[in-house]
């Protein structure tokens, strides 16, 4: 009898996880689906305009993870609150994420337009497209307003429990960026259809269209998701005050803080890489820039369960249910690593394929389809550790994430890739070797922080009472 519950239990888990889990996924693939598109589109105009595009890609990654920081904070405190079914704490906590909007979404574009004409020289981009980036970079963050609300909203609602909403809003924008890169890009032509020929209008803006595109989508998104929050039945921040709350934010902070160094860190990192690379050529440009965005879609499985994982997570601590927490560990795992294995076999059989969807050069396709195949190999490994760090942020423990990203992006990958590419002038495969490096290092700590059970403190918690009780 107790079999039997206990596979009904697990069952029920399994369709809970995966109902969390498939709307970030879908919600994630389209978002790479467009950035797979936007690169298509670009990279029809010229290896430069590809170039221009991606030079500057790693600092929206160090900006946009510097906000998703604060989300973190959010949706662990939000989760707990939902847990141990305290709605009116819930409620309150979302009002605190709109104060956390207009402060960020504030800093975060005064900063971007006044440094826009810098970044490009800073990531070392080869000065005939400087000025083009520069433009690109000013354009894209225009409405970072409307872009903070959308990545803090959406957390909120996820850690609410509702997947669903933020993946429609994100399908919707992606949607509109698609339409307006087709009319903003391209000049005015001649269109085929069912052998019908008809004039299609086009601004003609090429790279800067992208960017025009994609600026005018985030602001709709933002408006739409702030609307949903404010109509939604759990958390909307109607009726509360939006003064600030130190009983939430303190809490909030004290999780988002190491998180936020953690991704400000791994990210400044990325940057400092991305200039490595930048220093090699246009063609190794190219090349990392297309295989980064081509590897983007095979961590979907690993994020989206992610965002299960420190949702469940969070609400397992706020009902201080042991049993749940470890079951949670015990049936993501598994799923987690299968999904990945998948993943990493598409990508190593299919590398070519996808890096010619955005190239033509050979050199080009060559290099890229060399670095993905070898990152392949190691998308299990890193699927655990994305798993683990995901119910750490639920539980609110980001100290040891943040302290295991930084060894690993600043003690391997950041001064591997200058020894090999800045002082032994070797290639941009050198550079993937010591990311694969600084990937497997992260699986190796998150492996013995699991095994310890220092990543659930509820374990913890227990250990310390047996102690005293002895």
């Amino acid at each position: 009898m107790k079999n039997k519950l206990a596979s009904k239990w697990n069952v029920a888990m399994i369709v809970t996880i995966l109902s969390l889990a498939w709307p970030t996924m879908l919600e994630q693939l389209m978002q790479t689906a467009v950035q797979y598109i936007d690169t298509a589109m670009v990279g029809t105009l010229g290896t430069q305009a590809t170039a221009a595009v991606g030079a500057t890609s790693t600092v929206n990654w160090l900006i946009s993870s510097s906000i998703s920081a604060f989300g973190v904070g959010l949706l662990s405190f939000i989760a707990r609150a939902c847990g141990a079914g305290n709605r009116e704490t819930a409620k309150r906590s979302a009002t605190q994420a709109v104060l956390v909007v207009l402060v960020i979404g504030t800093f975060f574009t005064v900063a971007t337009l006044s440094l826009a004409r810098f970044v490009p020289v800073w990531m070392q981009v080869d000065k005939s497209i400087q000025r083009l980036a520069s433009q690109y970079f000013f354009i894209l963050y225009l409405p970072m307003l409307p872009r903070t609300a959308s990545i803090i909203f959406a957390t909120v609602l996820r850690a609410a429990g509702d997947t669903k909403t933020p993946m429609k809003v994100g399908i919707m924008v992606n949607i509109i960026n698609i339409i307006l890169n087709y009319l903003l890009i391209y000049p005015s032509r001649v269109v085929a259809i069912f052998g019908t020929e008809f004039t299609m209008y086009g601004a003609g803006w090429g790279v800067l269209g992208a960017a025009a595109a994609s600026a005018i989508a985030f602001t709709i998104g933002g408006i739409q998701i702030t609307y949903v929050l404010w109509k939604h039945p759990m958390v909307s921040p109607q009726g509360q005050s939006i003064k600030p709350d130190m009983d939430i934010l303190k809490p909030c902070l004290l999780v988002a803080f190491p998180n936020m160094l953690q991704r400000f860190g791994t990210s400044l990192g990325f940057v400092a890489f991305a200039s490595m690379i930048n220093s090699l050529g246009e063609i190794s440009t190219a090349a990392h820039t297309i295989a980064n965005t081509v590897e983007s879609a095979f961590y979907i499985p690993g994020f989206g369960m992610q965002t299960a994982a420190a949702t469940l997570a969070g609400n397992a601590y706020g009902a201080y249910d042991s049993k749940r927490m470890k079951e949670l560990a015990r049936m993501f795992i598994p799923i987690e690593i299968f999904l990945m294995i998948i993943s990493g076999g598409l990508l190593f059989l299919f590398a070519p394929q996808l890096m010619q969807v955005f190239s033509d050069s050979v050199e080009v396709i060559a290099l890229g389809t060399t670095v993905l195949r070898m990152v392949a190999v190691s998308e299990p490994f890193y699927g655990f550790s994305i798993i683990i760090e995901g119910l750490m942020q639920g539980v609110g423990k980001t100290k040891q994430p943040f302290i295991y990203n930084i060894i690993g992006m600043w003690g391997v990958r950041i001064i591997g890739t200058f020894i090999c590419t800045q002082l032994l002038s070797m290639g941009l495969i050198s550079a993937w070797a010591c990311m694969i490096a600084h990937n497997m290092l992260i699986f190796v700590l998150f492996l013995i922080t699991y095994i310890r059970g220092s990543w659930n403190p509820l374990h913890e918690k227990k250990c310390i009472a047996g102690e005293t009780t002895r």
